[in-house]
């Protein structure tokens, strides 16, 4: 029997390669006194109700008290959660977790009432947020125009606004409402165990939820095969209960939209950033008139890889051999620093800063929750959560999150507290862009037809699993969501033969939709995040967009760009992205990324035939 290798433990991570949260809280004692803090600062705001329209001045206190609270929330918030999710079975962090949820409850019922009373405010005194009109708030109190923006949006949300005493009640509902997505989050991260495969050597290898892709991209096809079938066996195991995690999820998506007058959980959704349904309906459309390429893209893989039957299991295999694509985290921070050096001196600056000042928690170890991350609390700096296993990806694993953390740094720096949080549709842009010009680069300075080949593979795969795949999940979301508006039970069952026939749709003929592959759904905890997983998909396309703008426009594509990224929620997110140069109000720009798909998938097809000739 082979060595079995095993998944470290915490202790066992060199603390250069541990992200350094004592700047948030030196200890956990301050921690505490922070919360202590906080709640004193929610007593005040619960003096509010029923004075804001005393004066403008009355009104800028409960905006500024509302935000310094909100400001230490978000720092305790992500602390709490960090120092849980570098090792979910620690119950002290559990506790302070829950603490922080628990009072961020509070925080929510005791803002609740401003926004019907601003709105109400309005409706009794339409000069009152007139700005030009001289008996205007704005012109009484000059501090409360830095809140122009805010209030144009409560009042925008009016129809969706209910009275004091409901907004009060919905927000006594916000720790009920997660329940579904926690319950999946410590399932998912802390009490599933995948058990053992065996690896082409013969070593027993733990499987994991960090290692699982890896597995995946073996080149043995037994390894790839065993790794698949293990990993699912062990969802199918519980599929029941993630069925009702979820439909338990989609059901508290509807009750908010039905509570807040809104045609769909759906529409719900995307109104928050002022995002027509229709973007997402033409993604869905756009992506589905090109699948004949992600079809043509299948079959080549097929055909490559010499298999009689393609598998689900053979989706991440790299399609070449012989170029060792393994790289060290080391090797990794310098390929991301040439990759994003188009993006200037000052950019390139941050990220070594980043680099070197702890931003980073870098490596897998025991209950450590998966994936990765970026995080920022106001006035701190941001953080990064990865896994890394010294593949390619994570390569561009790391500049993608290090996309988000430098998105947050400018805009923090830029933006005051209440404008500084970018817009969720707008989240994935400036990520994937550092991954587009990572893949340029790598591209231009390829000198080996076998790298350029894997990069090109790698480029597709990107394609593959964000502007299709991530398009693919969308659907489903809009599927399952309706199915349950319309009455249907959301049963593993009835779920899994939704994903499957989805599979076999985006898929194509040229790859068999193995049973576990229905399965898929269980594993993706994005859906606890309704409607959420489309934007990688825009996001991905307006990347793609910006990324050329840059590399062939240079210095005033660049100049657009952190005018984009130091707007936070300034501006609504598709006026940002017309700032950046793209307008993904037209279906132009997804449709531009499935065109260069397809030329990637021609130069790959000459490359391969070159390569056998």
């Amino acid at each position: 029997m082979g060595e079995v290798r095993k998944i470290p433990e915490r202790s066992e991570i060199a603390q250069q390669y541990k992200w350094a949260l004592e700047d948030l809280f030196e200890t956990d004692e301050k921690w505490e006194a922070g919360c202590t803090e906080l709640e004193e600062k929610i007593s005040l705001l619960e003096n509010y109700p029923g004075t804001l329209g005393q004066s403008a001045g009355q009104l800028l206190s409960y905006l500024k008290l509302r935000d310094d609270a909100e400001c230490a929330y978000e720092r305790l918030l992500v602390y709490a959660n960090q120092k849980l999710h570098q090792d979910m079975s620690v119950s002290r962090y559990q506790g302070y977790s829950a603490r922080i949820q628990n009072i961020g409850v509070r925080l929510a019922g005791a803002e609740a009432f401003a926004e019907p009373e601003i709105l109400s405010l309005a409706k009794e005194n339409a000069n009152i947020f007139s700005p030009e009109h001289p008996e205007s708030f704005y012109q009484k109190e000059p501090g409360l125009k830095e809140y122009r923006i805010l209030i144009d949006r409560i009042l925008y949300q009016k129809e969706h606004t209910l009275s004091e005493k409901e907004e009060a009640l919905l927000a006594q509902t916000m720790e009920l409402s997660s329940a579904a997505s926690d319950i999946y989050t410590f399932m998912n991260n802390a009490d599933l165990q995948f058990g053992n495969i065996t690896d082409e050597k013969g070593t027993q290898i733990e499987l994991s939820q960090g290692n699982f892709v890896r597995m995946l991209e073996n080149s043995d096809r037994n390894v790839r095969k065993q790794a698949f079938e293990t990993y699912y066996r062990v969802y199918d195991q519980f599929k029941n209960s993630i069925a009702a995690m979820y439909q338990a999820n989609v059901k508290q998506a509807k009750f908010y939209a039905d509570a807040r007058h809104y045609a769909s959980s759906l529409e719900m959704a995307l109104d928050g950033s002022r995002i027509p349904t229709a973007v997402y309906d033409s993604l869905i459309d756009a992506v589905h008139d090109a699948l004949p390429e992600m079809y043509r893209y299948v079959a080549l893989r097929k055909k490559v890889l010499q298999v009689e039957e393609l598998h689900m299991y053979d989706v991440y295999v790299p399609l070449t051999e012989e170029y060792d694509a393994t790289v060290t985290y080391e090797e990794a921070k310098e390929k991301v620093l040439a990759g994003l050096a188009p993006l200037g001196e000052e950019y390139t600056t941050l990220l070594r800063k980043g680099f070197d000042e702890h931003w980073i928690d870098v490596y897998e170890n025991r209950n450590k929750k998966s994936g990765a991350y970026s995080w920022a609390a106001y006035g701190v700096h941001p953080y990064v959560l990865l896994n890394y296993q010294g593949r390619l990806n994570d390569v561009f694993t790391l500049a993608h999150e290090m996309g988000h953390a430098l998105h947050s740094y400018y805009t923090n720096k830029t933006q005051p507290y209440v404008y500084s949080g970018y817009q969720i549709f707008v989240a994935e842009v400036a990520s994937t862009c550092n991954e587009a010009l990572l893949m340029q680069h790598l591209m231009g300075q390829c000198t080996d037809p076998q790298e350029k080949i894997y990069l090109l593979n790698y480029f597709l795969d990107q394609f593959k699993g964000t502007l299709f795949r991530q398009t693919m999940f969308a659907e489903f979301e809009k599927i399952t969501h309706q199915m349950y508006a319309d009455g249907e039970a959301l049963t593993a069952e009835r779920i899994c033969e939704v994903y499957l026939e989805l599979n076999h749709k985006y898929f194509g003929p040229d790859m068999v939709s193995d049973p576990q592959i229905a399965l898929e759904w269980a594993r993706i905890p994005h859906f606890y995040r309704e409607f959420y997983v489309y934007q990688y998909a825009t996001g991905f396309s307006a990347a793609i967009a910006l990324s050329q703008k840059i590399l062939t426009e240079g210095e005033a594509a660049i100049e657009a760009y952190k005018s984009f990224l130091k707007g936070g929620c300034s501006k609504d997110p598709l006026q940002l992205l017309q700032v950046a140069g793209v307008d993904l109000s037209s279906p132009e720009p997804v449709r531009n990324a499935l065109r260069m798909f397809g030329e990637l998938v021609t130069q790959l097809e000459e490359l391969l035939i070159a390569k056998q000739g």
